[in-house]
C-alpha cells in the first residue's frame, strides 16, 4: 500500500450501488475514500489531559477549523458522517453535516482511548509526571501502559473505518475522531510499527487523513491540513 500526501482521490465518478441487487463486480472495483478527521482545538484553560471527560468543547477557533474542515471537502462525494461521541467531535461534524444535508451518526469506535492521566496535567514541572505514585504507568510506553494499547485502538478505529467505506461504497465518508486514534491507523495501515514519539504525530488539530479503499482493500492513505499548520499539540487531544 502507497503513502502519500497529495489531495485524496474522489469516488465521486463511481456509480452507486443498488442496495437490492448487490453487483459484485461494483463491490470489488468501486473506488471509496474515508476521511479522518481530527477535531479542531478545544477550550481548555486549565490545561489538562481531558481525555472522554465530558463537557470539553470547542474553542472560537476550534469552531474556525471545523468550518475549514467543511469548506476542505465542499463538492465531494460525501454520503456518510460518522463522529466520536465527545462533544469535541461532535461540534467539528455540525459544519460537514449542514455542508451536505447529513446526519451524524455516533460510532462509539472513533472515541478518545482511555488514559490513566485522565483530568490531570502531564508534565515533569507542575504536570503529575513528578509524582511517584504515577511511575508505574509509565513502565512500558510500547502498549503502552498508562492507557488503552495502540494495537486495540488501531483495531477499532480501522474497523469502524471499513465499515463506513462499505456504507459509502462508490462514494466518500466523513469520521471525527482524535489524534491518537487516527495515528495510529494510519500507521498500522501503513504497516509501520503502533510504538512512536507523540511529538512527531503527523495529525494536526482540524486536520484530514484520508483512506482510500479500491472495494474493499485499503490501498493507500493521504493527509491534509485545510486550517494549515496548527500544530498537534492539545491536551486529551
Amino acid at each position: 500500500m502507497n503513502a502519500d500526501h497529495r489531495a485524496p482521490e474522489t469516488g465521486r465518478d463511481q456509480p452507486a450501488p443498488d442496495r437490492d441487487r448487490p453487483d459484485t463486480a461494483l463491490e470489488t472495483a468501486a473506488i471509496t475514500i474515508v476521511h479522518l478527521v481530527r477535531h479542531g482545538e478545544v477550550a481548555n484553560p486549565a490545561g489538562v489531559l481531558y481525555g472522554r471527560l465530558a463537557d470539553y468543547h470547542l474553542s472560537d477557533h476550534g469552531q474556525v477549523m471545523a468550518k475549514a474542515v467543511a469548506g476542505f471537502l465542499a463538492g465531494r462525494d460525501v454520503t456518510v458522517l460518522r463522529s466520536s461521541p465527545l462533544e469535541r467531535a461532535l461540534e467539528t461534524a455540525e459544519p460537514v453535516a449542514a455542508q451536505f444535508g447529513l446526519t451524524v451518526q455516533i460510532d462509539e469506535r472513533l472515541i478518545e482511548p482511555w488514559n490513566h492521566f485522565e483530568g490531570l496535567k502531564v508534565g515533569v514541572g507542575d504536570g503529575s509526571l513528578r509524582s511517584p505514585r504515577h511511575w508505574i504507568y509509565l513502565r512500558n510506553p510500547f502498549r503502552p501502559s498508562w492507557g488503552e494499547p495502540y494495537k486495540q485502538v488501531a483495531s477499532r478505529m480501522l474497523a469502524a473505518a471499513a465499515e463506513a467505506a462499505r456504507a459509502a461504497l462508490g462514494h466518500e465518508a466523513v469520521c471525527v475522531s482524535h489524534q491518537l486514534p487516527i495515528w495510529v491507523s494510519r500507521r498500522s495501515a501503513e504497516g509501520r510499527g503502533l510504538w512512536h514519539d507523540p511529538r512527531r504525530r503527523q495529525c494536526a488539530l482540524g486536520s484530514v487523513t484520508s483512506l482510500r479503499y479500491v472495494g474493499n482493500r485499503l490501498t493507500s492513505v493521504s493527509y491534509a491540513e485545510p486550517s494549515g499548520s496548527a500544530g498537534s499539540g492539545a491536551a486529551g487531544a
